[in-house]
């Protein structure tokens, strides 16, 4: 599945904190959002250790940019939330991913392989700032 709630979670949380002009803490935006705390948590502190955000303590701590919502893409957003590249079918990022283990000789696996290009390059062009407008 190309989208698991830690994507749209992390999209929406980082649409939220885009639009805001103070630090957004995982409080407030899980409130806002109306999603778990812990697992929000989570996907923010992976946002933080890959550089999409800052993290402030404090108390008008919380999360911001680290980088202007044109340069952030989608594509990057679900690659970090998801902890690989996302793909929509089991098989696609590679035939050796297979499952039934005959991927050297599959006839849908070039198909597969043809769309999830074309999905990557739609989610790499898409940035967050695109989303926010």
């Amino acid at each position: 599945m190309l989208l698991t709630k830690k994507s749209e979670y992390a999209i929406l949380a980082l649409i939220a904190i885009s639009k805001s002009n103070q630090p957004k803490n995982v409080d407030e935006l899980a409130k806002e959002l109306e999603i778990s705390k812990s697992f929000l948590a989570k996907i923010m502190q992976n946002l933080s250790k890959h550089n999409v955000v800052n993290s402030y303590k404090g108390a008008n701590g919380g999360f911001v940019l680290a980088k202007p919502s044109e340069l952030i893409t989608i594509f990057e957003i679900t690659s970090i939330a998801e902890e690989k590249i996302p793909s929509v079918f089991e098989c696609s990022p590679s035939i050796n991913c297979c499952p039934s283990q005959k991927g050297a000789c599959c006839g849908l696996w070039p198909t597969l392989n043809k769309l999830q290009n074309k999905i990557n390059l739609f989610l790499s062009d898409l940035t967050l700032k695109e989303l926010v407008e």
